[in-house]
């Protein structure tokens, strides 16, 4: 068949390239798989509680704090070759040194951390992980016509835990004999009382263990030597332990945890609850 082009050269509708061909349609024979799988598109999943895989677990501090069982925390159930053990070891736990003192409002000024490092049953067993002062305090201690003195100490225990310790402390005026409004202390006096806080900081916790360590921190006995040595210098006031980093830890010890807390896990179960 030729080609039949118009007046200006265009095909015309006559031609072979006008013409379409219907081709039959034909369905394939079989059953619908979406359809199939729960009746229509796009239907949602039966809702499920996902508190039902879940379940609680105790957390121990140890025996310098008075209030053992501070708080609970949740995971997930085991389930195969993931384990809840596994999901809770390396937690760590912000918790108010009030609470831990059986709610003396005294430490409340204090935020204490701890790691999870071994679970007994519905217990995890926890060491101290670091401590800090909460932001009022730290606030309320800043004032005028005074200087400001802060270090921090990278220090040992003799157990062989690495703390890095910061320390702050503000200069006081003479009680009774000063006449002027501020007091100001000289750079060689703020070197001389930085000396002097890296100095009693060492020899307070290099001598003693991590739970040692601890209790002086609770105590405040650090910052009232400071303050009672430096006096000599510049009087000084507000001298706090302000933050304490746990560096790092020796090998896992077993043994050592359980020394801290005085070889005594109570026995934890989970509380189902009454039915309603």
């Amino acid at each position: 068949m030729g080609d039949r082009r118009g007046a200006w050269g265009a095909p015309s509708k006559n031609s072979w390239k006008y013409q379409q061909v219907e081709a039959p349609i034909t369905m394939a024979v079989g059953k619908n798989k979406r359809l199939s799988k729960g009746g229509k598109k796009g239907t949602k999943k039966k809702a499920v509680d996902c508190m039902t895989r879940k379940e609680w677990y105790d957390v121990l501090a140890p025996s310098v704090f008075s209030s053992r069982q501070c708080c609970k925390t949740l995971v997930n159930k085991t389930h195969g070759t993931k384990k809840s053990e596994d999901f809770l070891k390396g937690r760590v736990f912000e918790v108010n040194l009030a609470d831990l003192m059986e709610g003396d409002e005294t430490y409340g000024s204090r935020k204490m951390l701890l790691r999870v490092d071994e679970v007994q049953g519905r217990n995890c067993v926890t060491n101290f992980h670091g401590m800090d002062l909460t932001t009022d305090k730290l606030r309320s201690l800043v004032k005028k016509w005074c200087t400001l003195i802060e270090t921090k100490v990278n220090v040992k225990t003799n157990d062989g835990y690495h703390l890095r310790v910061f320390v702050i402390g503000f200069t006081d005026r003479v009680k009774n004999h000063q006449v002027k409004k501020n007091c100001y202390a000289q750079s060689s006096q703020v070197r001389a009382i930085r000396a002097k806080m890296t100095q009693l900081v060492t020899s307070h916790i290099s001598k003693t263990d991590l739970q040692g360590a601890v209790k002086k921190f609770i105590h405040e006995l650090i910052g009232k030597d400071i303050q009672k040595t430096c006096h000599r210098i510049f009087p000084l006031r507000d001298v706090y332990v302000r933050k304490v980093k746990l560096l790092r830890t020796p090998k896992f010890d077993l043994s050592k945890l359980l020394e801290a807390h005085n070889n005594d896990i109570p026995v934890s179960r989970e509380e189902i609850g009454t039915a309603v």
